[in-house]
């Protein structure tokens, strides 16, 4: 009934299992990956027709977490998986990237790649074992998919390399890199670094090449078998070779003094003007519409990466090495905890800075188990920051990974929660955009974060470098406009401090770079990065001394732990009368440490003090404050040290006979007890005679005796 066909491979001391002909026989290519006990069913389906009208390619990787495969029901009220996680997204991002380029060029039909996640061992991350499983699954397809790839992960543990890490090996990791590629070059790299040097991260990533082509021979071998027929290459029609050349010789002009203009609205402006009226001139020609947008696209495209191969200079009049001009400010908030505006150019992020306490942290519910993040990082990009008016609604794929980028770059230089124990979010709100918004609001992020007086390590600031390539002539660009993004080769983020990187991103879109192009554009970039640090420090150099004075103080204390109970009270009721009253929020966990959070030093005070009160121990001959809480025929009860009561005999009242207990306290008056002693069963013994009610210091012994009667 089956026909199935397998490859095994060894592979980081683990066996790397290929597996097609038995589940989801009726996609175009269906592998299942396995690594260890980690397994991807990886599925491939493109349409046989390609829809009339569509200029792009309609590519589509959906990343799907089942909780099963990690032994586990969903949470929520409907028990079943919903929308997209963060690591979802991201995933879905990781693999999207560098299979999107492999596509043939002109190849226009809709496809899409599902990846389901349907055992988790929780030690091999089922992020890499997709990417294998989709790259095996294209190539078994028959698509036109010029890979097939190959991918892994790259620790740094003990200044070596390490092949995809196991999870509990990752904690000691200085790196986290995800390096994919042909057998020819690298085509994507995502990655999370604690200040490594540009040689140790180049280094790794050309370990990571070298240790994926094991994958890709095995992928081949398993083609060589069970591969479909190959689907005819596009074929380019006739028409549009004949408007490809109308095309050049009607706007190629036009074009090359359109693109002289320096303002971006001024320039998209002028180069609609071109395109408008080549279009009328080709459409009364008698011309196809359709095709005239993505060849005028392509007449850009000439125009500018000629440009700068031939003259070195840019779209702006800049060199290939030049970064725009950088304004920081902090500060611009009244109300904010931190705040900074970072403008680079055309290229602006407002960025601010929130401190809470642990009750803020993120609760997030992965296949690996929950955990708590207390760093925050959200990205957003409004149309108008790029002129535009259109949808406003919840975040997109690109957003949820511009915002993961950033905060890769600015985790490592944090501080630890011991250490500062605030939960941090940090929102970027793109105000203006022309290339590498990310990488401003990892500089404002910093700047936002140092205002609010989080202690960064150190500063950190990104740059995206760009590649133009044509046959052997290529230019690394320094802080790439988007347009040079739009129509270049490559888009290299490097983010890091004037020590080390702590991030970098690279995404080709040319069938593979080098390892030459690479050591430049890295170099590059550390010149850029430190010169935007440079810029930066004129709005601030360090952390401010404090946190900001809107943001809550946070006071750590340590309590036994059998004590822990005793604040909380039954049913929480302690806790909650504690917060009420002073207006304080109160984090305790279960090794006794107590976090107190207010605005108000006072409300911080007050919480405090009644804590201490209710773990304190009586100690006797010591005076305390108490009130009275009961009124016997025999004395008192007066509620001290928060909780504890104690028992002011009808004897101890005053230094004088008391007939009726009601003729010296009440219930709610404050009082002054001392200490007398605690019995065999834990009863506190108190006094007031002994005490001045007015002073609260002991009545010497002559007055003691002046007062009988």
């Amino acid at each position: 009934m089956f026909n199935v066909f397998r490859k095994e491979i060894l592979w980081g001391n683990r066996r790397l299992v290929l597996e097609t002909g038995k589940i989801a026989r009726q996609a175009d290519g269906a592998v299942l990956a396995t690594y260890g006990d980690t397994s991807v069913l990886c599925t491939v389906v493109s349409a046989r027709q390609q829809k009339p009208g569509i200029d792009f390619f309609p590519l589509t990787v959906n990343y799907q977490e089942k909780t099963f495969a990690a032994g586990k029901i969903p949470g929520g009220f409907f028990k079943r998986e919903g929308r997209p996680t963060e690591k979802e997204v991201l995933t879905s991002r990781l693999i999207d990237r560098p299979i999107r380029p492999l596509f043939a060029t002109g190849f226009r039909n809709e496809t899409q790649v599902v990846c389901t996640v349907l055992s988790h061992d929780l030690e091999n991350d089922p992020d890499i074992v997709a990417l294998v499983g989709s790259s095996a699954a294209l190539t078994l397809s028959g698509v036109p998919f010029l890979g097939p790839i190959g991918a892994a992960r790259v620790g740094y543990i003990n200044g070596a390399y390490v092949l995809n890490p196991q999870r509990d090996e990752m904690a000691q990791s200085q790196l986290d890199l995800v390096v994919a590629g042909t057998q020819a070059g690298v085509l994507m790299v995502e990655s999370e670094a604690k200040e490594l040097s540009e040689e140790i991260m180049l280094g790794a990533v050309m370990y990571g090449y070298q240790q994926f082509q094991a994958v890709i021979d095995g992928i081949i071998a398993l083609a060589e078998a069970a591969a479909k027929e190959p689907w005819p290459m596009p074929v380019e029609a006739a028409a549009a070779v004949a408007v490809r050349g109308r095309l050049k010789g009607l706007a190629e002009s036009d074009v090359r003094t359109a693109y002289k203009e320096v303002i971006k609205q001024s320039r998209y402006e002028k180069v609609g003007q071109v395109k408008k009226k080549a279009a009328e001139t080709l459409v009364a020609e008698g011309h196809d519409a359709s095709l005239i947008g993505g060849l005028f696209k392509e007449l850009e495209s000439d125009v500018v990466r000629g440009n700068i191969l031939d003259t070195g200079r840019r779209i702006d009049g800049r060199d290939t090495r030049t970064v725009r001009p950088i304004v920081a400010e902090v500060g611009l908030l009244p109300r904010a905890h931190g705040s900074a505006l970072f403008t680079r150019g055309e290229t602006q992020a407002l960025v601010v800075s929130t401190l809470g306490t642990g009750q803020d942290e993120q609760i997030i519910d992965a296949l690996e188990g929950e955990y708590r993040e207390h760093f925050m990082l959200h990205y957003n990009f409004p149309p108008y920051s790029v002129g535009e008016a259109g949808r406003m609604g919840s975040p997109g794929r690109r957003e949820i990974g511009h915002g993961k980028l950033a905060w890769r770059a600015l985790r490592p230089l944090l501080p630890t929660k011991e250490a500062f124990p605030y939960t941090m979010r940090v929102v970027s709100e793109i105000t203006e955009s022309n290339g590498s918004s990310s990488m401003a609001t990892v500089c404002g992020a910093s700047l936002s974060l140092m205002d609010a007086g989080v202690p960064l390590t150190r500063p950190v600031a990104g740059i995206a470098m760009g590649l133009i390539k044509e046959g052997e002539r290529f230019a690394v660009l320094s802080d790439i406009l988007g347009d040079e993004d739009h129509l270049g080769d490559m888009d290299f983020k490097v983010a890091g401090t004037e020590q080390g990187v702590t991030s970098l991103q690279m995404d080709i879109k040319i069938t593979s770079i080098t390892e030459e192009i690479m050591k430049i554009a890295l170099g590059q970039a550390k010149d850029g990065r430190l010169h935007i640090l440079g810029e930066m420090s004129k709005a601030l150099t360090a952390a401010r001394d404090a946190v900001s004075q809107n943001a809550p103080r946070i006071t750590q204390i340590s309590i036994p732990k059998d004590k822990i109970r005793e604040i909380i009270g039954p049913g929480g009721k302690i806790i909650r009368e504690i917060c009420e009253v002073t207006g304080a929020k109160i984090d305790i966990e279960d090794d006794g440490t107590v976090k107190v959070a207010a605005v108000d030093e006072t409300a911080s005070k007050a919480a405090i003090d009644w804590i201490r009160n209710i773990v304190a121990e009586p100690e006797i001959g010591v005076v305390y404050t108490g009130k009275v809480v009961k009124v016997v025929d025999f004395g008192a009860f007066v509620n001290f040290l928060g909780a504890r009561d104690g028992l002011v005999h009808i004897s101890e009242l005053a230094n004088r006979r008391v007939g009726k207990v009601g003729d010296v306290v009440n219930v709610g008056d404050a009082v002054k007890v001392k200490v007398l002693g605690v019995d065999d069963r834990g009863k506190v013994k108190l006094s007031m005679k002994a005490i001045d009610q007015a002073t609260g210091q002991p009545i010497q012994a002559d007055a003691r005796e002046a007062a009988q009667p």
